[in-house]
C-alpha cells in the first residue's frame, strides 16, 4: 500500500536536527512551490529512511532493556540531548551516554531522570521526572517542543548588533511570566559602541527597569557587568535565551572559562547571528548553579499560551486587568479601558501595549513571533 507523502513543513518538524543542511535547504524552497512528482518520491524516501533508522534504534535500546545485566535505577539529570540519545549527569557529576527507552517521549537539558547501566557501559534512560517547569518554543507547523526544564532563572541576551526588536524581547518575557519565572535581560557586546550611543541604547531599553526588570550591560571584550551577571545566575538553574549572534555562547565562555562553547560572526552578508548553538547544553557554574545556553532563534512564537493569559504576563498591566468598563474588553478601542488609562497617565508605556496587541493577533492568525 502506498504511504501517504508528508508535507515538506511536518518532515522538517518530525526531523528538525537530523536532516543535513542540503536536505532541509531544498526541502524548504520546496514547500514555497508545487512539488513534483519527484520530489514528493525523495521527501517520501528520505522520511522513510529516517524512520528506518529510528526503528533500528529503538530494537537496540529494547535489546539492552532486556540485558539481565541492566543495573539498578540511579538518578541523574539531563545536560544535552541529542534526539536518539541524551548526556546524563549522575550526582557525582559523572556523565554517561544514554538510549532512550521506546515511547518515553524526548528529555530536554535540565531534566531530572531515572536510568540504568547495562553491562557493556550502555545507559538507558527508562523514566523522566515530574517537570516544574518547562520553557517551550512553538514549531513552524503549530507543533511544541520544550527547550528546557525545571528552570529558576531565564536571561533574555539582546546585543548592539544584531539590533533585537522589541517584540522578541517582549515575547521572551511572556513566555517567562507565565511560567512564573521573572527575567532579567543582558545587554551584551557594549565594547562596540561610543558612551553617548550606549546612554541612548539603555535609554530606549529603559522602559524594562521601570517596570521591574533588572538590565545587564555585559561585554566579554572589557569583562563589564560579568559579576552582576554571575550575582544573577548564581545558585539557581538558567537559561540564556535570544536571537543568533548575540553573544550567548561567548558569555558561557567567560562565566565557565573551562567549558569552550562554539562561537561565530555575524554573517557579513546580512548583519545577523548565524547558528553556533545547535542543541541545548547544561554547564555547572563555578561555585553553585547550571547555565544552559539554548539554541539562537530569529522568531519565537508563543502558541502554547492562550490569548487570555498573555495580558498578566505583561506585569505592569496587573494592576488593571480587571477594571475595564466592559468584561471583554481588548483593549483598543472600546470606552472605560482601563489599560488605555493607564497609556494617557503613563503607568503603560504605548509601545508594550502594542506589543501586546501584535501577540495577541498573533496567537489570532498566525503571524511569525518576532515583530
Amino acid at each position: 500500500m502506498k504511504t501517504a507523502t508528508p508535507s515538506p513543513a511536518s518532515l522538517l518538524s518530525f526531523y528538525p536536527s537530523r536532516c543535513s543542511t542540503l536536505e532541509r535547504s531544498e526541502i524548504r524552497h520546496m514547500a514555497k512551490r508545487r512539488l513534483t512528482r519527484r520530489q514528493s518520491w525523495r521527501i517520501e524516501k528520505i522520511q522513510q529512511e529516517r524512520q528506518a533508522r529510528a526503528q533500528r534504534r529503538e530494537a537496540h535500546v529494547e535489546t539492552l532493556l532486556e540485558d539481565e545485566h541492566l543495573g539498578p535505577e540511579q538518578e541523574g539529570r539531563v545536560v544535552a540531548s541529542y534526539g536518539a540519545s541524551v548526556d546524563v549527569e549522575d550526582p557525582a557529576g559523572g556523565l554517561h551516554r544514554c538510549h532512550l527507552r521506546q515511547h518515553l517521549g524526548t528529555p530536554v537539558c535540565g531534566d531530572h531522570v531515572a536510568w540504568q547501566v547495562g553491562s557493556r557501559g550502555n545507559g538507558v534512560v527508562v523514566a523522566i521526572r515530574s517537570r516544574r517547569s518547562a520553557l517551550i518554543r512553538e514549531m513552524p507547523d503549530g507543533g511544541e517542543r520544550p527547550i528546557a526544564a525545571n528552570l529558576d532563572r531565564v536571561g533574555v541576551v539582546i546585543a548592539t548588533r544584531p539590533t533585537t526588536p522589541m517584540g522578541l524581547i517582549d515575547r521572551y518575557l511572556v513566555a517567562a511570566e507565565h511560567l512564573g519565572i521573572h527575567p532579567f535581560l543582558v545587554l551584551n557586546k557594549i565594547d562596540l559602541l561610543e558612551p553617548g550611543e550606549l546612554a541612548e541604547l539603555e535609554e530606549s531599553l529603559a522602559v524594562y527597569s521601570r517596570i521591574g526588570y533588572e538590565l545587564i550591560p555585559a561585554s566579554t571584550v572589557t569583562a563589564h557587568g560579568l559579576d552582576a551577571l554571575r550575582a544573577a545566575l548564581g545558585g539557581h538553574t538558567s537559561v540564556l535565551v535570544g536571537q543568533s549572534g548575540v553573544g550567548k555562547s561567548s558569555l558561557i565562555n567567560c562565566l565557565i572559562p573551562s567549558v569552550e562553547a562554539r562561537t561565530a560572526a555575524l554573517s557579513e552578508a546580512t548583519g545577523k547571528g548565524m547558528h553556533t548553538t545547535t542543541t541545548a547544553r547544561l554547564y555547572r557554574l563555578p561555585g553553585d548553579g547550571s547555565l544552559i545556553d539554548s539554541p539562537g532563534v530569529r522568531e519565537f512564537a508563543l502558541g502554547h499560551i492562550p490569548a487570555a493569559e498573555v495580558g498578566p504576563a505583561f506585569i505592569e498591566f496587573r494592576p488593571f486587568l480587571g477594571h475595564c468598563r466592559f468584561r471583554d474588553c481588548a483593549h483598543r478601542d472600546e470606552p472605560g479601558c482601563a489599560l488605555r488609562g493607564a497609556v494617557d497617565s503613563d503607568a503603560i508605556d504605548p509601545r508594550r501595549l502594542a506589543s501586546y496587541h501584535r501577540i495577541v493577533d498573533s496567537l489570532a492568525g498566525g503571524e511569525p513571533g518576532q515583530r
